[in-house]
């Protein structure tokens, strides 16, 4: 089902605008303070951008990745596609007391 993917996508692509934005605001702060658990988030925010781009470019451009999760069941499409949209809401979470 496309709305699965279309959703995955949009989570991910959210998810790298989020990151790259928390990511500046923890590399100023870092630069400011030199605080370790500034730099801590910074580089688990590094990581976690690296996985989005990775599952945008599996979600965009690789044809065999988006042949398999369009024919995968419609609970693989759901599980997958939750697995974006949690990290989502965590990211707005991460994203509302950082940015207050």
């Amino acid at each position: 089902m496309e709305v699965w993917l279309h959703a995955a996508r949009v989570a991910a692509g959210v998810n790298v605008v989020l990151l790259l934005s928390l990511g500046s605001i923890w590399l100023r702060n870092y630069r400011q303070h030199g605080a370790r658990h500034t730099l801590g988030l910074l580089v688990f925010g590094t990581f976690l951008l690296v996985q989005n781009l990775l599952w945008l470019y599996f979600y965009v451009v690789h044809p065999d990745f988006i042949g398999w999760f369009v024919n995968s069941g419609t609970d693989v499409q759901a599980g997958v596609t939750m697995l974006c949209g949690l990290e989502l809401v965590a990211l707005l979470f991460l994203a509302r007391i950082t940015w207050l």
